[in-house]
């Protein structure tokens, strides 16, 4: 392996320039217990078969519970869920704490009021470096209209809505006439 020339900070940085979602990620123990990470490397995959993929530093707990076949939830937090995002990083044992959830159709906790989430089953462990790669394959998905917590420069934020071809074209014509 050749060793990288650059400064490990300016790496960080440099990647902290990219935006991402936030989600968490939940599992039960075998005894039923309810575990969860917050976790904002999070993209899909594929398609056909629906393949997601989230990255946990090795060191994290939760490790012990992400076998291959297992079952998780991946839960896309709001933009007002900045709390749960903290809450989920911080101390082991409290994490569940005054949280709404539900059980999914697989049984994993499944976050209320979130803007998607995912019900998977373990599909691939990858070891990168010192973080894992856990694939799934998606089982169940809910999409909702909520806004999307972001996070970009270690820092909490909110994207824009896209606006639709119709809304472009009216804005286009607006402009048009107003120059014009």
């Amino acid at each position: 392996m050749q060793p990288h020339s650059f400064d490990l900070e300016q790496f960080r940085r440099a990647c902290s320039n990219f935006p991402t979602g936030v989600t968490i990620t939940t599992v039960l123990s075998r005894e039923g217990t309810p575990h969860g990470i917050t976790v904002s490397s999070f993209t899909s995959v594929s398609l056909d078969p629906p393949l997601v993929l989230i990255c946990i530093d090795q060191r994290s707990r939760i490790q012990e519970y992400l076998q291959v076949d297992r079952y998780i939830g991946i839960n896309v937090l709001n933009a007002e869920q900045q709390n749960l995002s903290r809450q989920f990083s911080s101390a082991w044992n409290d994490r569940f704490v005054g949280v709404d959830w539900y059980s999914g159709l697989t049984g994993v906790p499944m976050l209320c009021d979130v803007p998607a989430a995912f019900e998977c089953q373990i599909a691939k462990i990858i070891s990168g470096g010192d973080h894992v790669v856990i694939m799934g394959r998606v089982l169940h998905v809910l999409a909702t209209e909520r806004m999307p917590l972001a996070y970009l420069q270690r820092s909490y934020g909110t994207v824009a809505r896209a606006a639709s071809g119709q809304e472009l074209a009216a804005e286009a014509c607006r402009l048009s006439r107003i120059e014009g």
